[in-house]
């Protein structure tokens, strides 16, 4: 091989080795963010651990955001010096044609949070290596709406903060605790250290999991521990689990998207504490 091609085929291989460093990192390279639509922005704002840098809204758009931002609680004086009146078509260009709902609102990603701040959370979930935001969105809507405390995700494989993740998510990115580990089986032994009851759904060496949740102490803290489409949990994964679960479906098709499992077994989960599931 010639001196210059040996050069070339080196800075190929460092180029994609920035952009898998870039893409799997779960934080953009400068740290900011641009999260749209109008659930996703007004929590953002009413969230006094964001950091915000500059609202881009319509006049229409800025009344929504007041109603919404009252609505669930949050100060809307924080608004006050970061609000630029835009039209539709200057967020298009911000947005990248992305459905913004006349509104797009740049800030810092959040704070980071690791494994000890979930100790105290009665119901998290874990996600073993789900990089699509838009499932990872679904899960953290879901996870708000069914009263998880927590997600829990490495900071490597898992999608990065993003304006898709946030407005899939409808406000509940800024309503859960993001936890991010380094090493996730670490984390579900801390977990279990805990007092957690670690559940995690595969197929192999499986109980069902409504038979799982039926016997589980409802004073005991739950972690449900979900893999990745295709591959499910890893080996270390599924070893660190205190119990493995399936969920057994009537119709001819077997599985679920994992979104849909998740709401599903968060659903069970709440209908048990409230005496409801025998």
């Amino acid at each position: 091989m010639s001196k210059n091609k040996s050069q070339r085929v080196k800075k190929a291989r460092q180029a994609n080795a920035a952009e898998t460093s870039t893409r799997v990192g779960r934080k953009a390279p400068d740290d900011t963010v641009r999260l749209f639509g109008i659930h996703a922005v007004a929590s953002a704002i009413a969230n006094p651990r964001r950091e915000l840098i500059r609202l881009h809204a319509t006049t229409n758009a800025q009344a929504r955001l007041i109603e919404e931002i009252t609505k669930i609680g949050g100060d809307t004086a924080r608004l006050d010096g970061i609000v630029e009146t835009a039209t539709p078509k200057d967020i298009d260009a911000l947005a990248r044609d992305a459905v913004h709902q006349g509104a797009l609102l740049v800030v810092k990603n959040l704070p980071a949070l690791d494994i000890s701040d979930a100790f105290d959370a009665k119901l998290v979930i874990v996600l073993d290596q789900i990089t699509d935001p838009h499932n990872v969105g679904a899960i953290i809507r879901s996870g708000v709406a069914l009263g998880a405390e927590g997600i829990v995700m490495t900071g490597r494989h898992s999608p990065e903060e993003s304006g898709v993740l946030a407005k899939t998510a409808s406000g509940g990115l800024d309503q859960i605790a993001m936890v991010t580990v380094p090493n996730l089986a670490r984390a579900l032994d801390d977990l279990a250290d805990h007092g957690f009851d670690v559940v995690g759904f595969d197929s192999e060496e499986s109980e069902p999991f409504e038979t799982i949740i039926a016997a589980q102490d409802n004073n005991r803290p739950l972690a449900l521990v979900f893999g990745s489409e295709g591959k499910g949990l890893r080996r270390l994964t599924r070893e660190k689990c205190t119990a493995l679960a399936r969920l057994d479906m009537p119709g001819p098709i077997k599985s679920l998207n994992v979104s849909n499992a998740v709401a599903m077994t968060l659903y069970a989960v709440e209908l048990k504490r409230q005496g409801k599931l025998v």
